[in-house]
């Protein structure tokens, strides 16, 4: 194997916290930094840990204008994990860097917690369970998840993994996309329509669209007050995708049955009362965090970089 001599520098905290990810990128770049913070950096802290790289592996960190007119030597942003709503791709372009980016490489991670979060919240299983650990014999059973009407918005890579895990449990699927998504939904028996019309119709609705200027908080008050009554909100996509405050007021009032969110408009979000309500699920964007995706994504950007550097 050949070693390589570019400056690479990793700034995403679950790549720099995996030991075989480490020593597989070290293999290839003994001269790489890892970023030991803990954290994800803002946009003056990137500048600063980037200055000298030729190559950086990112998540979640800003990768703005700003922060490119700063690193004249940087030729190659690589992403670990699929969203890329964090990196000005017309700036990439202007400065002539390139971006390496794999989609769909944490699909089967994502749409396991989303399956999670279907049967849990059906089955009232995190309502009842966290009574239990409070002394309460709370013996709802909620509803089967069988026959029930699954509507999934954004039918990419996680949103059509949803609807395999699902189909043994005979359920009936509406799909929304911007996209023509006929051929898969012909192989599946899933319905393409309106948002709308899903919104309506839908017993369980799961998000798995990108964070866009299309889809900034596209579930508002409107959107959620289209719901039925008796319906549960599953969002693991981007937390910005929902507008917070309408969900929150809905769950206050009991107009829909439930929520569970893996994302939220701010990470960590710090709004106690919205946090304790028992008719919301939460997890601390774990979606893409299983072991194996992190691994997988890891390879990912490691390979980008790779193939970049011995054109």
């Amino acid at each position: 194997m050949k070693l390589l001599s570019p400056q690479v520098v990793v700034t995403a905290p679950p790549f720099c916290n995996s030991p075989p990810l480490v020593a597989e990128l070290s293999r290839y770049f003994p001269n790489t930094v890892f970023n030991d913070k803990g954290w994800y950096l803002t946009e003056s802290e990137l500048i600063g840990f980037l200055k000298n790289a030729d190559a950086a592996i990112v998540r979640r960190d800003p990768i703005t204008e700003v922060v490119l007119r700063e690193l004249p030597r940087l030729k190659i942003i690589s992403k670990y994990g699929v969203g890329a709503d964090t990196i000005d791709v017309k700036a990439l372009a202007r400065h002539g860097v390139e971006l390496g980016w794999t989609g769909g490489v944490n699909k089967r991670s994502v749409a396991e917690l989303a399956l999670c979060f279907i049967l849990g919240i059906c089955h009232n299983v995190f309502l009842s369970g966290f009574a239990l650990k409070q002394n309460r014999w709370m013996k709802d059973g909620g509803r089967q998840l069988s026959g029930k009407t699954v509507g999934v918005v954004g039918c990419g890579h996680i949103g059509q993994e949803v609807i395999r895990l699902l189909s043994p449990f005979g359920c009936r699927f509406l799909v929304y996309d911007i996209l023509d998504k006929s051929e898969f939904c012909g192989s599946v028996g899933a319905v393409s329509v309106g948002l709308d019309e899903l919104i309506r119709e839908s017993d369980v609705i799961s998000l798995h669209v990108p964070l866009t200027e299309l889809t900034r908080r596209m579930i508002n008050s409107d959107v959620i007050g289209n719901m039925k009554p008796g319906a549960y909100l599953i969002n693991t996509s981007r937390g910005e995708v929902v507008d917070q405050q309408s969900l929150k007021n809905a769950l206050r009032e009991n107009r829909i049955a439930g929520a569970a969110l893996d994302v939220f408009a701010k990470e960590p979000p710090n709004d106690p009362e919205f946090l304790a309500y028992p008719n919301l699920m939460v997890t601390p964007h774990i979606g893409g965090n299983t072991m194996e995706a992190v691994e997988a994504m890891g390879r990912a950007a490691i390979e980008h970089l790779v193939t970049y550097f011995r054109k």
